[in-house]
């Protein structure tokens, strides 16, 4: 059975009901369809910064919202955890992509060890990466 690995980016398209993912979700059973803890971590640390920005009740609620949304969303979500060998795997890119982002490696580094297809529209930079599979189910359907 494969494993379907979201992206941060595909997983805000998800949460906000982008038709073609969430069609292509629908089509997986739940255990093959994952997020990273780097996905999580970007997430949250996106609504943390609002939240502190926010000078007014209109954004505060705002920015509390998008966390409980966030965090909603996860609950039906299995979450891939940093692992040792992802750890290894990531400074190993490292080396070797100095110019790609350091979440964008760590979720590359996830990806690999478990043997999963990446799901992403952040083509330019993941195809750089030597023997990670990547789909981008943005572009309809091609089950």
């Amino acid at each position: 059975m494969s494993l379907y690995i979201l992206d941060t980016d595909h997983l805000t398209l998800l949460r906000k009901g982008h038709p073609q993912v969430m069609e292509r979700v629908a089509k997986k059973e739940a255990d093959q369809i994952a997020i990273t803890i780097a996905t999580v971590d970007e997430h949250l640390t996106g609504w943390y910064s609002q939240l502190r920005k926010a000078r007014d009740a209109e954004s505060l609620t705002k920015a509390y919202d998008g966390l409980f949304q966030v965090v909603e969303s996860l609950r039906s979500l299995r979450v891939m955890p940093y692992t040792l060998s992802a750890a290894e795997k990531y400074f190993e890119l490292r080396k070797g992509f100095r110019r790609l982002g350091k979440m964008d490696l760590v979720i590359a580094a996830l990806v690999l060890v478990s043997g999963g297809t990446l799901v992403t529209r952040n083509r330019a930079d993941f195809e750089q990466i030597p023997g990670l599979t990547i789909e981008d189910w943005t572009q309809g359907n091609s089950d």
